[in-house]
């Protein structure tokens, strides 16, 4: 479940960032401060295209796209048809963004798709990973009560009302797929379609039908 377990910091601009805390959703409180600050450092080749708004001159926007700040769009990133970007948000190389996608308080590494009608709230995308059509992080639970990350040999206390998912590199979400609050995957894990996944799932995994967790051969 630690930041180094779950992904390659080589590939995101908030390595740094990151090698502040052991747990990734430790993350996200500071995140709007950091991606401010980050963007006013960005070097060539990234405009401010609204205030608190940086995008790569090679990252394709489309029109009716909404891109709130803070957020940072990196280069050859593609953000699709009514995407909507509510801010908080910082957007690896090489990313889809897709139609209908809602993104708050995220951090997504380089090559992450979330391509079709996702719903993307208080998580980190690890590098590669993807999430099917119509998948989504639910981030807050249904009592209001703060968020607990249940590991294999104990659980965690976050303190946080608002925690979605925190995928690593090269995760797999099956289309129409809820990850509940706090569901953490190691990396390369496979997750079935039409999931409704919750606690941490092992990397090298595959969550199926019903729940079974198998270990990838």
């Amino acid at each position: 479940m630690k930041i180094c377990d779950l992904f390659d910091l080589t590939h995101t601009a908030a390595a740094e960032y990151l090698n502040n805390f052991e747990y990734p959703w430790q993350a996200l409180g500071g995140l709007k401060d950091f991606i401010v600050g980050l963007g006013k450092t960005l070097s060539k080749g990234y405009n401010e295209i609204s205030d608190g708004v940086w995008v790569h001159e090679s990252a394709k926007i489309a029109s009716t796209a909404y891109l709130g700040a803070p957020c940072i769009v990196g280069e050859n990133t593609e953000v699709r048809h009514c995407a909507f970007i509510r801010g908080s948000a910082l957007i690896g190389n090489g990313c889809v963004v897709g139609n209908s996608t809602e993104l708050k308080n995220v951090i997504l590494f380089d090559g992450v798709q979330v391509p079709h009608y996702n719903y993307v709230g208080d998580s980190i995308l690890g590098y590669k990973a993807h999430m099917g059509a119509g998948s989504i992080t639910s981030n807050v639970k249904s009592d209001k009560s703060h968020v607990i990350v249940k590991g294999e040999g104990a659980d965690i206390k976050t303190g946080l009302k608002k925690l979605g998912a925190m995928l690593g590199d090269f995760t797999e979400v099956g289309c129409n797929s809820v990850l509940n609050p706090g569901t953490v995957t190691g990396r390369n894990v496979t997750i079935y379609p039409l999931s409704c996944v919750r606690g941490t799932i092992p990397e090298n995994s595959i969550l199926k039908t019903g729940g079974t967790v198998v270990k990838k051969i």
